[in-house]
């Protein structure tokens, strides 16, 4: 079975740093991704990767202060997140599936088969 544990979240002052793990145990490849959730608001993706490629993708808010990458040995996918602002205050959740998805959806939670029980990360 695919078991997916983020770890890393917390607070953070506006114009810092955090870097987000998950533990993908059982996954072999396909797309992985992270999303996030702010209370009251729709689920949201924010990068996604496909497996065993250099292929990675950035929701527009994402680009220029976030990277996704994977360490196949580790069975480890990461994001840092760097100059936070209070907009991303979000609960972050890594999701999985084996399909590999096509762009346009990417960012569809629904596609995604596996899912964490996220990260809670603050910024004021």
């Amino acid at each position: 079975d695919v078991q997916l544990v983020e770890s890393g979240g917390g607070s953070v002052q506006a114009g810092g740093s955090l870097r987000l793990t998950c533990d993908a145990s059982g996954y072999t490849d396909g797309t992985l991704g992270w999303f996030r959730q702010a209370p009251g608001k729709a689920r949201e993706g924010v990068a996604a990767v496909y497996t065993g490629t250099s292929l990675r993708i950035l929701a527009h808010f994402a680009e220029g202060r976030f990277t996704i990458s994977e360490d196949n040995a580790k069975n480890t996918l990461s994001l840092q997140m760097n100059s936070l602002n209070v907009e991303d205050t979000a609960m972050y959740y890594c999701a999985a599936t084996e399909q590999l998805v096509p762009p346009p959806h990417i960012f569809r939670a629904s596609v995604y088969d596996y899912w964490g029980q996220g990260t809670q990360v603050t910024v004021s």
